[in-house]
């Protein structure tokens, strides 16, 4: 047995052991909804949830052998507490075993809520099927902000609640992430990844760098425009010389040409989370735009790779609550919870991500800091994922990739 066989085996102990359901699934819909072409990419393959596990099982394994200390939290809010209950739907598997132990045990301890975590994943046709019919299976899910977009546009009403502030630490979340329709929760970015034994003395900072082939050769990977992923048009654009706080709108036709400039040095367009780290770790690739929490789990099995992060890309998940879910307002509380500061520390000491409340920092080693996408010096080199505008333009940009990937 391998070691990453050895972890997923104790976190599938755990997930028995707590009855957390699992799904093969990745933990977003990448761009389900924004078309017909969006609907049929929106079956995701298993690509992220391979990403997840091995940073989920690690910070589980350490955490469970004793190796790290969780920072806890021994009372909340008033206004947090309650009764009765809140369903809850995830994307399943060592991404709900995390969850488990971050919020959902001290939730239920600390609130006198209790949670369930429903079977069913956050899937934008059974979302809106179940607010179409008042047929509820769970009352809050994790997605992201393109899917609550896409959904609110196609129809005359929203499929969700807004959510109330009153009971959050917006004091300590940015205004970027506080949404009508959901709040942001587990921050994640695309990043610049490379081999240290290739570029020992000087790597490609940013993206014009990234794009010189003469002063940093060797094959490169991107990705594409298929599984659900969208082509890296942020970086190609950034190339041309664009500054990252002017990235959008993206000119389309000015991506596409700079993404022809770096194609012969392109070795794979990538369309699942692993195949960067893969490429890396073989030597095919010496360059690659990846998450990045698949390069710093590869980073630490030893492979010599590591990650710039200026003019990284910072996404996330984020929380929504279905429109008169019947455990709306208990789904208000939890959300609220698994936002505060220590709710976002522990998620972030177990997982390669990251936390939108800037408290968690206080409860976060910093040899832990270090390797997050929401660290203080690795969060002013990046910019935003702008969900908003890859929903009015996600047809077009894939119609065409469809094309130009074929040489058409």
């Amino acid at each position: 047995m391998n070691e990453h066989d050895e972890l997923l085996g104790e976190v599938n102990e755990f997930i028995r052991k707590n009855n957390i359901q699992r799904h093969p699934l990745s933990r977003r819909q990448l761009l389900s909804g924004a078309s017909k072409l969006a609907l049929t990419l929106a079956s995701i393959s298993a690509f992220d949830a391979l990403d997840l596990s091995r940073a989920s099982a690690e910070g589980l394994r350490a955490y469970r052998q004793g190796k790290i200390k969780l920072p806890e939290m021994t009372s909340i809010p008033n206004n947090l507490k309650g009764s009765g209950q809140v369903i809850l739907s995830s994307w399943g598997g060592d991404l709900a075993a995390m969850q488990q132990v971050a919020y959902v045990e001290p939730f239920q301890k600390l609130s006198g809520i209790k949670v369930i975590v429903s079977g069913d994943q956050p899937d934008s046709a059974k979302i809106k099927s179940q607010v179409d019919t008042g047929n509820y299976t769970y009352d809050v899910c994790e997605i992201d902000q393109f899917t609550v977009l896409n959904l609110n546009k196609k129809a005359s009403k929203s499929y969700f609640e807004p959510i109330d502030y009153s009971l959050f630490d917006v004091a300590h979340i940015a205004a970027a992430n506080r949404h009508k329709y959901a709040v942001d929760m587990l921050p994640y970015s695309w990043i610049n990844a490379y081999r240290t034994d290739v570029f020992k003395v000087a790597h490609p900072r940013g993206w014009v760098q990234w794009w010189d082939t003469k002063r940093f050769p060797g094959k490169r990977t991107l990705p594409g425009g298929t599984n659900g992923v969208t082509p890296f048009l942020e970086g190609a654009i950034m190339a041309t010389g664009v500054p990252m706080t002017k990235v959008y709108p993206i000119n389309i036709d000015a991506a596409y040409n700079s993404l022809a400039k770096i194609r012969p040095s392109v070795v794979k367009w990538w369309d699942s989370g692993q195949t960067p780290a893969q490429l890396l770790s073989s030597k095919e690739a010496v360059l690659a735009n990846s998450w990045s929490g698949r390069i710093a789990a590869t980073k630490s099995r030893g492979v010599p790779v590591d990650i710039d992060w200026y003019q990284g890309m910072l996404a996330t998940d984020a929380w929504a609550i279905l429109r008169g879910a019947p455990n709306r307002t208990n789904a208000q509380k939890f959300t609220a919870f698994m936002t505060l500061p220590i709710s976002q520390a522990r998620q972030a000491m177990l997982i390669n991500y990251g936390y939108v409340n800037s408290r968690a920092t206080e409860y976060i080693p910093k040899a832990r800091l270090d390797v997050l996408p929401t660290a203080p010096k690795q969060l002013v080199q990046q910019f935003h994922f702008d969900s908003a505008w890859w929903a009015d333009n996600f047809d077009e940009v894939i119609k065409r990739w469809a094309t130009w990937v074929l040489g058409s």
